[in-house]
C-alpha cells in the first residue's frame, strides 16, 4: 500500500490526518502551571506569614501578661522565675518582665529585616522561661496520667519552636544552603 502526500498551505507536505491534542495531557499541564504558580507564591509569601503569625502570638499573649488575672500562666510564671532567679524576682515582677520579652519579640518578628533576627535573639530567651518549668517543676508539668494541661500548654511549645526555626532558615544572614 502506498501512500499519498497531501500537500497543505503554502506547499506543506504532511499526512492526511491531523493529529488532535489529548486533552488529559491539556489537562495535566494546566495543572501543572497552576500548581508552579501557587508553590513560587508560597516561596515568596508563606514564610513571611509565619514570621508575621509567630510574632502576632507572642505579642499577644505577651501582652496578656501585663494585665493581672488575665493570663491563666501567671502562677506558673511567678514560680518559674523565683525558681530560675534563686527567689529574687516573682509575682507581678515576673510577670512584666515576661510580657515584656515576650511583646518585643513578637513586635520584633513581626517587624522584619534585621529585627526579626534580634526577635529571634530575644524568643529564644523567651523559651528558656517557657520550657525551665519541665525541668524545674515537673509536678506542675507532668501527672500520674501524662501532661497536666499546664503540660500541654508548655508541650505545644514544639511548633512554635519549629516555626522559629523555619523564620530564621529565611532571616538569619549566611551562605545558601547547597543542594
Amino acid at each position: 500500500m502506498t501512500t499519498v502526500p497531501v500537500h497543505g498551505p503554502a506547499g506543506a507536505v504532511g499526512s492526511a490526518s491531523v493529529s488532535r491534542p489529548n486533552p488529559l495531557r491539556t489537562l495535566l499541564a494546566g495543572e501543572a502551571r497552576a500548581e508552579a504558580a501557587v508553590k513560587a507564591s508560597l516561596q515568596r509569601w508563606s514564610i513571611p506569614a509565619l514570621r508575621i503569625a509567630l510574632g502576632a502570638v507572642f505579642a499577644v499573649f505577651g501582652a496578656l501578661k501585663l494585665f493581672p488575672g488575665v493570663s491563666p500562666m501567671e502562677a506558673l510564671v511567678s514560680q518559674t522565675w523565683e525558681k530560675l532567679t534563686f527567689g529574687l524576682v516573682s509575682g507581678q515582677a515576673a510577670m512584666i518582665a515576661t510580657a515584656v520579652i515576650e511583646v518585643a519579640a513578637g513586635v520584633l518578628l513581626i517587624a522584619g529585616g534585621a529585627f526579626a533576627r534580634f526577635g529571634l535573639l530575644v524568643l529564644g530567651l523567651a523559651y528558656v522561661g517557657i520550657l525551665s518549668p519541665i525541668v524545674l517543676l515537673p509536678a506542675e508539668v507532668f501527672g500520674p496520667a501524662g501532661p497536666t494541661l499546664t503540660g500541654q500548654y508548655i508541650f505545644k511549645n514544639v511548633v512554635l519552636i519549629a516555626a522559629a526555626l523555619v523564620v530564621a532558615s529565611r532571616v538569619l544572614r549566611g551562605p545558601a544552603a547547597r543542594r
